[in-house]
């Protein structure tokens, strides 16, 4: 018998889509500071904004940055003080797990890692925490197929 948590693990396209839907503020983990627009930790949430929804920077690197996309600049997201719908990353793999504890104390609703992007240990251990979780897609390009 499965785990019920194992169904937090997202792979069906339609799970994807009532999950986007259902979004509203986006925090990204390992955005950049905007210097090259061209990187995709850069124009994603750009776009994601563009189009409606609340992002909230959370960069790596950087330390002297207050703001990106115009918004206010958090270094962990438990600092966040709203509800976090959904972390997208953009890290490394080997990365991820740095950034586990940090994220399961926010509880955000869902772990969006970027395309590329693929950790299953971490995977299980967010969803086993109660996290969605969506491995290895782009989220500007699952907004665009969803309608934004």
């Amino acid at each position: 018998m499965t785990e019920h948590w194992k169904r937090r693990l997202i792979e069906h396209e339609d799970c994807i889509g009532e999950l986007l839907h259902r979004a509203q503020t986006i925090a990204v983990l390992g955005i950049k500071d905007g210097s090259d627009p061209d990187l995709p930790a850069n124009y994603v949430p750009a776009y994601a904004q563009s189009q409606g929804f609340t992002i909230i920077p959370v960069p790596v690197y950087y330390p002297e940055v207050t703001r990106i996309l115009g918004a206010h600049v958090y270094r962990t997201i438990a600092a966040i003080p709203e509800r976090v719908d959904l972390v997208t990353i953009f890290r490394r793999p080997t990365d991820i797990p740095a950034h586990l504890e940090d994220i399961i104390a926010a509880r955000p609703r869902a772990v969006w890692f970027q395309l590329g992007i693929r950790n299953a240990d971490a995977a299980d251990q967010l969803a086993r925490a109660g996290i969605w979780v969506v491995q290895d897609r782009c989220l500007q390009v699952e907004l665009r197929q969803w309608g934004w």
